[in-house]
């Protein structure tokens, strides 16, 4: 019972922050909507700053365990497989729109804090490149750098959350349509960037 106390703060604090901002919402905030006092919250979590860094911690090994399952799942052909991780990584989103508020405020954050989150999918990307590259060397995808295809792909779901108006300029909605209408776009656009033939 303690211990989902724990994860209902954690779940609360991850979608009052993803839809209201870090500095918009304080641990009374938090209190009140988990149904605890705030000195329960900070029997949990010494401060803010751990809060904060545990929602971001816990998000990270989300992403990295959506990311894992689609690669085990996925078949041999890399166009499908790199179909099924990018389609693996927005499923969240798509359930928890917070999520996308969650990235957005990590470029808000102090560089320390958004480091810690950033060494934990290092590792995700480093074997995504990797795994690009050895395609590539392979003559299974076309010949291109894998780092800046890996960050294409990661700035598109960031730009997601940190630009949805200039995407609305173009005719995007931030809604569960407009989200599935980009990831298929990227799909569709990796697809034809990268098939060898």
């Amino acid at each position: 019972m303690a211990r989902q106390t724990r994860q209902n703060i954690l779940d609360v604090a991850g979608n009052l922050f993803g839809h209201r901002g870090f500095d918009a919402v304080s641990l009374d905030h938090i209190a009140v909507e988990v149904g605890v006092a705030k000195q329960t919250v900070l029997y949990w979590f010494s401060s803010k700053d751990e809060l904060v860094h545990e929602v971001l911690s816990e998000t990270a090994v989300e992403l990295t365990l959506v990311v894992e399952a689609a690669i085990r799942s996925a078949p041999d052909d890399p166009l499908d497989r790199m179909e099924a991780v990018i389609k693996a990584v927005f499923r969240p989103a798509v359930r928890r729109p917070s999520l996308l508020g969650l990235v957005r405020e990590i470029s808000r954050l102090p560089s320390e804090s958004s480091e810690q989150l950033t060494d934990t999918l290092r590792p995700l990307a480093e074997r995504a490149m990797r795994w690009m590259g050895d395609e590539m060397d392979a003559g299974r995808l076309r010949r291109a750098d894998p780092g800046l295809v890996v960050a294409l792909a990661y700035a598109t779901v960031t730009g997601i959350a940190t630009e949805p108006e200039a995407l609305r300029v173009v005719g995007w909605n931030a809604d569960i349509s407009g989200l599935r209408r980009l990831r298929d776009e990227l799909v569709s656009f990796l697809r034809a960037a990268l098939d060898p033939r």
